[in-house]
Formats: structure tokens, sequence, C-alpha cells
């Protein structure tokens, strides 16, 4: 069977007993970074387990294993390094294949960084956009320039080495658009959790020079 079980973006203590259960009884757990879930498992006080590597740069082979295992009886559960698994990771290329292999599959739902987001703002999500990661170069300003007619909520994650370059490109490309709501949510669930709620035509005089650019940030952008 392959388990698909969400950890914690930050606070151990939403990590749920189904998430515990399987992290226990697993053969072997498939992450991306093996030291971020080594760490999880030393913090929550579990034992030991195997643990395979599986990022982006993974290569189709490293699935084909993992489905031989699981052919083979093993129970084996998918994780990212915090949150759900397949939201921004590879980890639907393992699903994919496991469901084509006919193997059992089982979700154990739980924290996610966008929906915390989501849920935070304030801002309507009865609909909206989820876009990952903006495009380093290519199709950067496309997407942006999207974002001007965009009716509904959009909610996107941030590196700290480029919030400062995307909120400026943000307020330039929908400089008419002022009163625009945008919530910036830093380090969700973790001690220095940072939420600020602005709009577009005042977030880089009063918000940017005082943003602490550190940890994880998710975008929420109010619609239209």
């Amino acid at each position: 069977m392959l388990s698909i079980v969400s950890t914690p973006i930050g606070n151990l203590g939403d990590i749920t007993e189904r998430a515990q259960r399987a992290l226990m009884d697993c053969t072997a757990i498939v992450c991306e970074d093996t030291r971020v879930t080594g760490k999880l498992l030393s913090l929550l006080g579990f034992p030991k387990k195997e643990l395979l590597s599986f990022h982006s740069y993974t290569g189709r082979k490293k699935v084909h294993d993992f489905i031989e295992r699981l052919k083979h009886g093993e129970h084996l559960v998918l994780v990212s390094d915090a949150g759900t698994p397949g939201i921004s990771d590879p980890g639907y290329a393992l699903v994919s294949g496991a469901r084509d292999a006919g193997i059992r599959i089982e979700v154990i739902p739980g924290p996610s960084a966008f929906l915390a987001a989501l849920s935070i703002s304030g801002l309507p999500i009865n609909e909206f956009v989820y876009l990952g990661f903006l495009p380093l170069k290519k199709n950067r300003r496309s997407m942006l320039e999207s974002l001007r007619n965009e009716h509904r909520t959009v909610v996107f994650y941030e590196s700290p080495h480029r919030i400062a370059r995307t909120l400026r490109e943000l307020t330039t490309v929908l400089s008419d658009q002022p009163m625009r709501m945008l919530v910036i949510c830093r380090e969700l669930t973790k001690m220095h959790e940072e939420i600020i709620g602005t709009n577009i035509g005042s977030v880089v005089q009063d918000e940017l020079p005082t943003l602490t650019i550190k940890g994880e940030f998710c975008i929420v952008l109010g619609p239209l």
C-alpha cells in the first residue's frame, strides 16, 4: 500500500494520529530530503526508518523501483518536506504510477501552507487560483500580467530571496489597482509567524521596508 501523508508545516502539534500511525507502521518513507524527514521523525520520538530520496531531479527509474517494492507487499509512505505531498513537489508521479499498477493508495490529509494562508487571509475563497512558485524568468512577466484581470483570489509561494522583487513587480503591474488587497504570510504555524494585510498601493512603501526577509512566504492576492 502507498500512503500519502501530510506532515506539519511548522508546529509539530498539527500532525494527526493517522499520520503518526502510518509513519510508525510503514516499511519505508519516500521523501524529498532525507535529512528533513529524519529530523521530523527524531523530533516526534519515532524510531529510525528507511528513508528513500525522491525529489524534482529524481529519474523515472526510482518511481519504477518504488512500484516494484509496493507490488511485493511493502507499505510505503510518501511525504514532502512539509505539508501535503504532491503540491509543488514531484510526488504526483509516484501516485500516478501506483494507480496505474493497481496498488492500493490511501490519503491521510493534514497541513498545507497555501490553504492555511487562504484561511487566514480574510479574502473570499469560494474560488481561488493556486500558482505554486512564480516562474523565475520564462513567462514571469506574462504570468504577472494575467493577474490584472483575475476575478478569483490568487495564492502562491515565494522564497525570501525573491520576495522583495516579487512585491515590487506586483505593484508595478497592478499600479492602476492600488486598493487591491494583498496578504503576506510568513512562517505559518511557526514561532515567528507573521501575517500582514495590506494593499497594492502601499505594500512597497509601508510594509516592505520593515518586512523580515527570512523563512517561507505565502502571498494571497485579492480578486479584482
